[in-house]
């Protein structure tokens, strides 16, 4: 039998069957693309920014160069940190170089 007969005797709604099955499975992707991707990405970028956004004088501060520093004075973007015991090594800082930060106690010695 001739390949191209069998091709005329297919019903007229299977081709259309299978693009609302391919549109499907892209829609499946897509949803799966943002539930593992996107969103999560979002979630650490507001986690981010809420973080700095928190940033006072007295913090300590991890940097993304792996140095770590207390916080001495705080601007719109950029933060002056201290690094060391050498009370001389001040540097200035965009806030996006902040990785962790770290909350002095505030706690009283009795």
């Amino acid at each position: 039998m001739n390949k191209f007969a069998l091709l005329a005797t297919a019903p007229e709604g299977a081709g259309t069957m299978s693009y609302v099955l391919l549109f499907g499975q892209l829609a499946f992707l897509g949803v799966l693309f943002y539930f593992m991707l996107i969103r999560p990405q979002k979630k650490q970028q507001k986690q981010m920014a809420a973080m700095l956004s928190t940033v006072a004088i007295g913090d300590s501060v991890l940097t993304s160069s792996g140095f770590y520093g207390v916080v001495i004075d705080v601007m719109d973007d950029i933060v002056i940190v201290e690094f060391g015991s050498n009370k001389n090594c001040r540097i200035p800082m965009k806030k996006t170089a902040i990785v962790e930060l770290e909350k002095p106690n505030m706690e009283k010695s009795e």
